[in-house]
């Protein structure tokens, strides 16, 4: 047993280093002067340690903790990922103007942003039903707190009641649906869940209504219509660096729990074998129920983009429109689609980070999150004009940007199932798009500047982060085999 915890402990390394980066960060908050400025660093440090110990962990494929996490590729794959937001959102809050009207809570501030990476790195891991909940309210919890940083602002507040309650009644949904799944599989963990179901179980219905609530517990948390009505007034009130860190980092953390959740559980105890629903899946087909939330998620978000006069609402219905495209994946239920939603999940990372750090830095300049108030921002500043077009495009999924890539691979997915109806709506819903993600361009280059309207200039720091996020939406646009690759090879390793 002892040999067991050291070995585990040893395992865990990531998951310590971002507990010291917390507790660092308060204790710089109270000694160090120029507090804003030398948190960060000391955050960013623990963050790059935190990078290297879970590359160390790359080809590992072991169960910790008494088989409660799980250290495999999978699990690493998505570390990265939620590293590169956490990296990249201190990286925005050192440049936030909204954060420094705070600065004496800044220490709090990244505090909270830590915990919550780590509850992400517990999402990813966790095998065991009542981890994934602990790990899903630690996440949770401490992104209410952000939601609501800047208490000052009554948009602030109102985001953050708002985002408790709807997290609430997704936090109720899910544990209740794990609880009847314990009660019925009698099982604890995914694995026990999945030999219960290959071995058949009695309660039949009790299982069906079970897992209708996780996956409305995981739908609210991955912004999927029509649990998604707290996501736009969340996104809107809270400072702009939080609401890029929930539009991208919590839906990858959310996705990835709920992968290894219906992978382990459901396909590989052949209840969602094939898209064809053999065994317990004949009665009430679990891949087309996701199918729908899919095809609803991505039409309906997209249409109600089409009204939004602010750019961060405008943002937040295009993530929900994105969750849409990545759910395609699983509802496949085939390794090729998984594979497609953890290429998509990490290129959909740096476009979307950079089209909110365009807003943040609109925002810092111009003191507005008015889509009308971005006319003749091309002329004022090309380099951010272009930029902001740029993730636009890749969100918009059109080459030469990554964003091609990301949507080939999951309507190639999709098409090999043989959804090709799913594919049309997919289509139908990328062209609506067009029409809001246009209409920014727009007023970016097409509309004239006011002669009272200087140029817009920035630092050369902001530049740089700029072009941070710039190089992997342009470079994954055409040289994306080692991502493919990767994603492939972490399905292909998951829980062998």
């Amino acid at each position: 047993m002892a040999e067991h915890i050291i070995e585990s402990i040893y395992r865990f390394l990531p998951e310590i280093a971002l507990t010291v980066t917390l507790v660092a960060a308060i204790v710089a908050d109270l000694v160090l002067k120029e507090r804003n400025r030398n948190v960060s660093w000391v955050v960013l440090a623990g963050l790059g340690v935190t990078a290297v110990l879970v590359a160390g962990q790359s080809g590992w494929n072991v169960s910790i903790f008494s088989d409660m996490v799980a250290v495999d590729p999978f699990a690493v794959f998505f570390k990265a990922v939620l590293l590169a937001a956490g990296l990249l959102i201190v990286l925005f809050s050192m440049k936030s103007r909204e954060l420094e009207h705070n600065s004496t809570r800044i220490g709090e501030y990244y505090m909270l942003i830590t915990g919550v990476i780590f509850g992400m790195f517990l999402m990813v891991g966790a095998t065991n039903l009542l981890l994934m909940y602990l790990a899903f309210e630690l996440t949770s919890i401490s992104s209410y707190v952000l939601a609501g940083f800047t208490k000052s602002l009554r948009k602030s507040a109102e985001a953050s009641m708002k985002y408790i309650i709807f997290g609430a009644v997704s936090s109720g949904f899910l544990i209740y649906g794990i609880s009847l799944l314990v009660g019925v599989t009698g099982a604890i963990d995914i694995y026990g869940v999945r030999d219960a179901l290959q071995a058949g179980v009695e309660q039949t219905a009790a299982l069906y209504v079970a897992v209708v609530m996780i996956i409305v517990g995981f739908s609210y948390k991955i912004t999927v219509v029509p649990f998604h009505f707290w996501a736009p007034d969340v996104y809107e009130g809270a400072p702009v660096t939080i609401t890029a860190f929930l539009a991208t980092a919590s839906k990858v953390a959310g996705f990835a729990m709920m992968i290894r959740f219906f992978r382990v559980s459901f396909m590989d105890s052949g209840a969602l074998a094939t898209h064809g629903f053999d065994g317990l899946a004949a009665t009430l087909p679990w891949s087309m129920i996701l199918a729908v939330l899919a095809a609803i998620t991505m039409l309906a978000a997209n249409l109600m983009a089409l009204w939004q006069e602010n750019i961060k609402r405008l943002l937040a219905y295009s993530s929900i429109a994105h969750a849409g495209f990545i759910l395609m994946g699983l509802a496949l239920a085939t390794d090729e689609g998984i594979s497609a939603m953890m290429i998509y999940l990490a290129i959909y990372l740096f476009m979307n980070l950079g089209a909110f750090y365009v807003v943040m830095l609109v925002a810092n300049q111009l003191g507005t999150e008015a889509i009308a108030d971005y006319q003749g921002l091309g002329h004022r500043s090309p380099f951010l004009g272009v930029s902001m077009a740029i993730f636009l495009v890749a969100l918009a999924g059109f080459p030469p940007t990554a964003g091609f890539i990301a949507k080939v691979y999951i309507f190639g997915a999709t098409i090999s199932a043989g959804m090709i109806w799913l594919v049309a709506i997919a289509g139908l819903a990328t062209v609506v798009s067009l029409f809001y993600y246009i209409r920014v361009v727009r007023n970016m280059f097409l509309v004239e500047p006011l002669e009272s309207q200087g140029p817009v200039t920035f630092d050369s720091a902001s530049i740089l982060i700029m072009v941070l996020l710039l190089i992997p939406v342009l470079l994954l646009g055409v040289y994306f085999s080692p991502i493919v690759a990767w994603a492939k090879n972490a399905v292909t390793m998951f829980g062998t």
